[in-house]
C-alpha cells in the first residue's frame, strides 16, 4: 500500500494511504484519508470513496500496517476522513454504514469538516487559520 499526500484525482488515490501516525493522547494507530474535492453525488464518487475505505481496512486487518509500522503493531485503530467540504447526504448515508461496518472490525472512523465550505475557520475548526 503506498502511502502518500498529494493531491490526485479519487480514482488516483484509490490504493492510497495519505497518511499513517500515531494519536498518543488515545494510543491509536491514525490513518488519514484526505478528500479535497467537492462532493458531486455521483455513483461514479461514491464507489471511489467506499474503494479507499476497502483498501485502509485492509491495510489494517490484513496486518500490513503493523508491519510496515512496527510501533503501531497492535494498536487500536482509526480512520480520520478530513473532508474540505461538507459532505452531501448521499456519501453522509454511505459514511454512515462504512462507520458502523468497520465497527464490527473493531476500527473507529471519524470525519472531520474544518470549516464545511473547503476553507478553514468554519464553527467546528480549531486548527487557527
Amino acid at each position: 500500500m503506498a502511502t502518500e499526500s498529494n493531491s490526485h484525482s479519487a480514482a488516483d488515490r484509490v490504493g492510497i494511504i495519505d497518511m499513517i501516525g500515531h494519536d498518543t493522547r488515545s494510543d491509536e494507530a491514525v490513518l488519514i484519508m484526505n478528500e479535497p474535492d467537492p462532493w458531486d453525488g455521483s455513483e461514479e464518487r461514491l464507489h471511489f470513496l467506499q474503494e479507499r475505505f476497502n483498501a485502509y481496512a485492509s491495510f489494517l486487518l490484513d496486518g500490513e500496517c503493523g508491519e510496515s509500522h512496527p510501533e503501531l503493531k497492535g494498536k487500536r485503530a482509526r480512520i480520520e476522513v478530513r473532508c474540505a467540504y461538507m459532505p452531501n447526504q448521499r456519501a453522509i448515508e454511505l459514511l454512515g454504514m462504512i462507520h458502523d461496518q468497520l465497527a464490527f472490525q473493531d476500527i473507529k472512523m471519524e470525519v472531520v469538516v474544518p470549516g464545511g465550505d473547503g476553507d478553514c475557520g468554519g464553527g467546528g475548526c480549531s486548527c487557527g487559520h
